[in-house]
């Protein structure tokens, strides 16, 4: 990152998204860990089970398994922020999904909290991309690579 202060922001929300992942595995387990044989089977849970048990094994609703191949950067500092805050919105929609879905308090309070985080990500994400901009000298209202152009 070709500004400070957006690098030491980036590891501000990067170690916190860490964090989520682990909220997110903690009630997955809580979730599962009494789960029958036949509840496992009639909950459609059992090609997951025979893979991982009742391990947690990220992976989208859709059942594809996380991979790099999901993390986008173009080392364009404007392009990357931008896909940040793409991301962060899409998070959110996810947790607004999982809310309209689950009925358990116990599920719903910290996916409220994730939600929050996520919105507070999209406003620091912009915060950066606004900084960035303003790096940028007159002749650059394209907004074009500061880091190389």
């Amino acid at each position: 990152m070709c500004n400070g202060r957006v690098a030491g922001l980036l590891t501000d929300i990067g170690t916190e998204e860490l964090g989520h992942m682990e909220m997110i595995c903690a009630i997955v387990r809580q979730l599962t860990r009494d789960l029958t044989p036949e509840q496992i089977e009639k909950e459609g849970f059992a090609p997951y089970f025979v893979d991982h048990t009742v391990g947690i094994w990220p992976q989208a609703a859709s059942g594809t398994p996380f991979s790099s191949a999901a993390l986008q950067a173009k080392g364009d500092p404007i392009t990357d922020l931008h896909e940040d805050m793409a991301a962060e919105q899409k998070a959110r929609t996810t947790y607004d999904n999982i809310l309209r879905l689950v009925d358990d308090p116990d599920v719903q309070d910290p996916i409220r909290f994730l939600r929050a985080r996520e919105i507070v990500h999209y406003q620091r994400f912009g915060e950066g991309l606004r900084l960035v901009l303003d790096d940028l000298d007159s002749k650059n209202f394209y907004a074009f690579n500061p880091s190389f152009d």
